[in-house]
């Protein structure tokens, strides 16, 4: 039997995100996301429901993600569902969680006027840029 753990969300960071680093080294941020889904009613009526989902994300992403994004930004991630369990410190229950391992991700528009910084965290504003020439179009 064929097997496929893929997850594809676009949603807003929930809270800012927590970047910490492991005893090896390697940085790991925690956020969430909420993602929200319009309907109609069988009656007509608006409604909408909002999914929050913990996401981690791991290495030089997770470094990206807690430089440039914080609570309220949009973001479309894919990544794996991954179950964790551990036993609770203080009562010793067991506990359980499902979360998104972040694989990809883009950031995603802030809306009119919003900036967003490209890969090389430099945000480029249109009266910064050249005008392009008939030459310069290679078509």
């Amino acid at each position: 039997m064929a097997n496929y753990n893929r997850v594809i969300l676009a949603g807003n960071i929930t809270r800012d995100p927590e970047l910490r680093y492991i005893a090896s080294g390697q940085a790991v941020a925690k956020l969430g996301l909420a993602v929200n889904r319009k309907y109609k009613t069988k009656e007509g009526e608006q409604r909408e429901d909002t999914t929050f989902v913990d996401c981690t994300a791991w290495a030089r992403q997770a470094e990206v993600i807690c430089e440039y994004v914080k609570k309220g930004d949009p973001i479309l991630i894919e990544g794996r569902l991954q179950y964790r369990t551990w036993e609770d410190k203080e009562t010793g229950a067991k506990r359980s969680k499902l979360d998104v391992v972040i694989e990809n991700f883009q950031f995603l528009s802030r809306g009119p006027g919003g900036q967003r910084p490209d890969a090389e965290g430099s945000s480029p504003k249109g009266d910064e840029m050249e005008p392009l020439s008939d030459d310069d179009i290679p078509f």
